[in-house]
């Protein structure tokens, strides 16, 4: 099956508190009406495409689909990493994306720093 592009928008609510403050990855964290919109044949995984906040500006961004196996999620979360700094949390903000290819299927890690290891090729040559 062609998934590519495809296409969500959704908004932006309070996650687990891990990606900015953990990890310093900051994650807009869709809410759940996008993982209900999701094909039931969508993969589980790390996807990268293009993103933009309350239609600003479009950014390169990486994604996950899925229950992130290294943190033991209990549900299926949609969290956008967009490749922009922002000054300030978006909290009820309207996100706006496309994906465009996989990275890689979602998987638990021996560490924390293998976690980073494709997103981090993918900012380096996107």
């Amino acid at each position: 099956l062609d998934l590519y592009p495809y296409y969500f928008r959704g908004i932006v609510v309070v996650g687990f508190g891990r990606g900015g403050r953990k990890l310093g990855c900051p994650t807009a964290n869709m809410d759940d009406n996008v993982i209900l919109c999701l094909p039931p044949h969508f993969p589980c995984g790390v996807f990268y495409g293009f993103a933009n906040v309350n239609r600003g500006e479009v950014y390169g961004m990486v994604t996950s689909i899925g229950w992130n196996p290294h943190f033991k999620n209990e549900r299926k979360t949609i969290e956008v990493h967009i490749l922009h700094d922002f000054q300030e949390d978006f909290y009820g903000a309207e996100v706006r994306a496309v994906l465009v290819g996989f990275l890689r299927p979602m998987v638990a890690f021996n560490s924390l720093g293998y976690l980073f290891v494709f997103p981090v090729l993918f900012i380096l040559f996107f």
